[in-house]
């Protein structure tokens, strides 16, 4: 092999140490990309559904910036001004409307506008030109460090920056303190002339990000921006004259009376997460109201909403209630008779704030145990029988990590999570389950998902846009044609594809990227390899192939296993974040085998990692969910991350003989894009079938670190 070439060292003083500035720079990068993926969506309602692809255009950006670096452009001197422009870009599109998708069901959606799209684009490319400025820089601490060295730096920045920003966003998650941290390290990194010139960029990111913060009380719980009002009841006059139209209308939510709990009429808050409506926190006793007030008469409809499987089922003794949400699901279980109610709910900001705004306080009943967990982790563990297992509006708003598309709930509305659920029904209890559905595909869906895990036709009721299933066991309920002013309902099946484990995908109606995605990953891809062309064109040969396939299937592995440790643990913020750092610490592991005990590469390195993939492959992750918690933990800790440590070694002894580290990288990186992109093929062809792409893109990768060598062989 040829030798390594470094670059002289230059002058180092505390900070210009190239280990030192390329641990910053990675914590800076790392902490960053996690920021903008939390914060954008919050911001931007556009980004909702996409914002793993914030991520997909962080690797592109860095990716570019190290490709680059041998140009030695010195990009970096644009930071300050590429972060305040996407900043000002995303505050400013915060009241573009996200469009509805052919073929998914999304909240809060507008008509499709051509120009929002547009508006995604730029968000994205933005992102990615963030980035550029300091892949390069990154890039230019490489060519200061032995390969290897200033890749554990690399690693021990990113790792620290998972772990810190974890802390940040579960302690007390604050964009403006996320970025004013950002901007603290890329001021240490700069050369002290620039730092002057930086500031009025810094200043206006700053400022923009404070003045959308303070818009409203707020608080950021581990999974949602999230923001409280006040309905106040009124008669709006109507424009003929006639009478009026009775209906709540939005306030900003003042400190709850000191009489909230045992008060006539009090009032009803609603909860937005990421600026749109998502649940109510109220009591739902009608006793609480005065006879034919205002407020008690359009209350009617809530209560009745949560008291319908009550009337259809004959006992309630024992309630399970997933997805508590404000509290209101667990009250009525309460005023219906249950003695015990345990109430599941995934988010502690939203039961801490049930317990400060909902008039009646279920959480603090003595009857009531709240879990703060995973509905479909909970229900593997648990054991007990229920008379009723209630789903509340589960349906999520957000993707569960920034590292894949499935959404939050993703595991919980499939047919096995259903299946579980039902499982945990007593002798003539019932299954409920809500939904905002209507009764298009979606409601199909969801019946037919339903009577797959419980074997037996359930009972549908609707009322406008909402639905409630409910399916019964050892018992035969013969509901009325309306209940409370919900309606039966019955209609032929439609052709829709079940979300199971293997495709958590209840949202979308068939098998199928939608078309919007193909639109914003063809532009991004486009960007990606139109990149390589324009930097290393005819230069790119067989070893930086051998590096983009081993990004390419890195990220593919990491994102597989995040979705298979959530099913097996939850689909939290903590089961994300160690995942994460795991894989950081097992490539961190890699790297000190292979400078410790695997001197060179060896083609046969390639056997241990093909085998685990393989073995991974051919256990069901159905039979790894089958068993006791300690002995799913024991297979996460040991087997699943042995693809990563094989790879990690493959990765580090050939990093090591790379005659272009700078380069090398950033292929990687690129390849890292490209596996992002690939992760939306789940949607199409399931998760099982991601581990074939991944054993696909290893595979690759091995034929060109052949034919890399073999080509050496021949001009030596």
């Amino acid at each position: 092999m040829n030798p390594v070439s470094v670059a002289p060292p230059a002058p180092q003083g505390r900070l210009d140490a190239p280990a030192v500035r390329l641990f910053l720079l990675s914590f800076t990068a790392l902490f960053l990309e996690l920021m903008v993926i939390r914060w954008a969506p919050s911001e931007v309602r556009l980004v909702a559904y996409y914002a793993n692809l914030m991520l997909v255009s962080s690797f592109l950006g860095l990716g570019i910036g190290a490709i680059v670096g041998p140009r030695q452009w010195r990009l970096f001197r644009f930071f300050p001004l590429l972060l305040a422009l996407s900043v000002l870009v995303l505050v400013g599109a915060s009241q573009v409307a996200l469009p509805d998708a052919t073929g998914e069901w999304r909240f809060q959606v507008a008509h499709s506008k051509a120009w929002s799209y547009g508006i995604l684009v730029l968000v994205f490319l933005l992102n990615a030109l963030v980035f550029v400025p300091l892949g390069e820089e990154i890039g230019a601490q490489f060519q200061r460090l032995p390969p290897l060295r200033a890749y554990v730096w690399d690693l021990l920045g990113s790792l620290c920056g998972t772990v810190a920003f974890g802390l940040f966003s579960f302690l007390h998650f604050s964009p403006l303190l996320g970025m004013v941290l950002v901007v603290g390290l890329a001021g240490a990194v700069t050369a002290r002339a620039a730092r002057w010139r930086s500031l009025p960029f810094y200043a206006v990111a700053l400022l923009a990000i404070g003045w959308s913060a303070a818009r409203d009380e707020t608080w950021w719980s581990p999974y949602y921006f999230i923001t409280v009002r006040e309905n106040h009841p009124t008669i709006e006059p109507s424009a003929d004259g006639q009478a009026g139209v009775a209906r709540f209308v939005e306030k900003p939510a003042l400190t709850p009376p000191p009489a909230l709990r045992t008060m006539t009429d009090p009032p009803l808050y609603s909860v937005r997460v990421n600026q749109d409506f998502y649940q109510m926190h109220g009591t739902v006793d009608a006793r609480r109201y005065t006879a034919d007030g205002l407020r008690g008469r359009l209350l009617e409809p809530l209560i009745a909403q949560y008291d319908v499987p009550y009337r259809l089922v004959p006992t309630s003794a024992r309630v399970l209630v997933l997805g508590a949400g404000g509290g209101m699901d667990v009250e009525m279980a309460l005023l219906r008779g249950a003695q015990r109610v345990d109430a599941v709910e995934i988010d502690p900001v939203i039961a801490a704030l049930s317990n400060r705004f909902n008039a009646a306080a279920p959480f603090a009943n003595p009857k009531v145990v709240l879990h703060i967990d995973d509905a479909r982790a909970f229900l593997q563990r648990d054991t007990a029988r229920y008379d009723l297992v209630v789903f509340g509006h589960l349906d999520s708003q957000a993707l569960f990590s920034y590292g894949a598309s499935l959404r939050l709930d993703g595991y919980t509305y499939t047919v096995e999570g259903f299946r579980a659920a039902y499982s945990r029904v007593a002798e003539r209890g019932a299954l409920v389950v809500s939904f905002v559905a209507g009764r298009g595909w979606m409601a199909q869906k969801l019946v037919q998902m339903i009577e797959q895990a419980t074997g037996a036709a359930p009972l549908t009721y609707v009322h406008g846009g909402q639905m409630m299933i409910i399916a019964p066991k050892g018992i035969v309920l013969d509901g009325p044609n309306t209940v409370l002013g919900w309606t039966r309902a019955s209609a032929a099946k439609m052709s829709v594809d079940l979300a199971t484990d293997d495709w958590p995908y209840l949202y979308l109606e068939k098998r199928g990227i939608p078309p919007d995605y193909r639109l914003i990953i063809g532009s991004l891809l486009v960007l990606s390899l139109g990149a390589l062309v324009a930097f290393r064109g005819a230069a790119f040969g067989a070893g930086d192939g051998h590096f983009l396939f081993l990004g390419w299937g890195f990220l593919l592995l990491q994102t597989k296993s995040i979705g298979d440790c959530s099913l097996y643990f939850g689909t939290t913020w903590l089961v994300t974040t160690i995942v994460i750092a795991g894989v950081l610490l097992m490539v961190l592991l890699a790297n000190w085998a292979a400078q410790r005990f695997v001197r060179t590469f060896h083609p046969w390195l390639y056997a241990p990692l093909l085998v685990a993939l393989l073995v991974l492959l051919a256990v069901p992750r159905e039979a790894i969910l089958a068993q006791e918690i300690h002995w799913r933990a024991l297979w996460t800790l040991l087997v699943v991350p042995l693809p990563i440590f094989f790879a990690g070694l493959i990765f580090s002894t050939t990093f090591r003989e790379s005659r272009a580290p700078t380069l090398s990288f950033g292929a990687n990186l690129i390849g890292a894009t490209i596996g992002g992109f690939c992760e939306y093929l789940g949607m199409w062809i399931g998760s099982g079938a991601l581990s074939c792409l991944v054993i696909a893109a290893y595979a690759a990768s091995l034929l060109c670190v052949l034919r890399s060598r073999a080509g050496a062989a021949g001009t030596a």
